[in-house]
């Protein structure tokens, strides 16, 4: 990996959080112990095939658009759809689900992958983390997540790294929107060129942050992931 300038060239690296910091490693799992305990079996294989693809649909696929506020409400939504997605293909119509279970399903889906216990860091990142901030650099999380981001970050003993924390629920403010970056540059009074930022979208987490001045580069956590950028975090520590 190519930065545009050495790391020791920056004040401080912001991260992305969700499939870049922590993970779900088991959300088909999760998921299928969940509609095994309503009676219903679905295929493991299949849950992760259509988390995948609903994945790319809703998220991966976005384009940019209007930006519009966030709130708790519109994160909520907008994951309910994407389980209301993953339920319709399962197959739920077919186990005389009516519209009313299925939207209570997917809101208990969504408390339940809110929640810290399901949630994983990724091999790399205590290491990498602790690793630069040695070197005197600042660490920071801008992330479009639900409120409960900085309890799930505490659960797993890395909320301390982070000054600032910017949670797209609780800024009013999500990614792609460049404003979001523009409001933790000012919540750590920090000029755009001390600031890198990681993260795995090509829109929210690069494209976003170079709107206003700040350099990014992609991880890519998943073979699904495309294009280039840095496979494992401890690639910065190189550059």
């Amino acid at each position: 990996m190519a930065l545009s300038k050495r790391l020791d060239e920056y004040k401080a690296v912001f991260f992305d959080v969700g499939d870049t910091l922590l993970t779900i490693p088991a959300a088909q799992v999760i998921m299928g112990r969940f509609l095994a305990a309503r009676d219903f079996h679905p295929d493991e294989a299949r849950i992760g095939e259509l988390f995948t693809e609903a994945f790319r649909l809703f998220y991966y696929g976005k384009e940019v658009g209007a930006f519009e506020a966030c709130t708790p409400e519109t994160d909520r939504q907008f994951w309910i759809r994407l389980y209301g997605y993953i339920l319709e293909h399962l197959g739920v119509e077919e186990q005389k689900w009516t519209p009313e279970q299925v939207h209570a399903c997917c809101h208990e889906l969504y408390d339940l992958f809110t929640s810290p216990e399901h949630y994983s860091l990724f091999a790399d990142v205590q290491e990498v983390l602790a690793s630069l901030q040695a070197r005197g650099l600042r660490l920071g999380v801008i992330s479009n997540f639900a409120p409960t981001l900085p309890a799930i970050l505490e659960s797993k003993g890395i909320l301390h790294f982070f000054d600032p924390v910017v949670v797209s629920t609780l800024a009013g403010l999500e990614k792609p929107d460049p404003a979001i970056f523009t409001l933790a540059l000012k919540e750590a009074g920090l000029h755009p060129s001390d600031v890198l930022y990681v993260g795995d979208h090509d829109i929210n987490d690069v494209w976003a942050p170079n709107q206003v001045g700040i350099d990014a580069v992609k991880i890519l956590r998943y073979e699904y992931h495309s294009g280039t950028g840095i496979r494992s975090l401890r690639e910065l520590l190189d550059s």
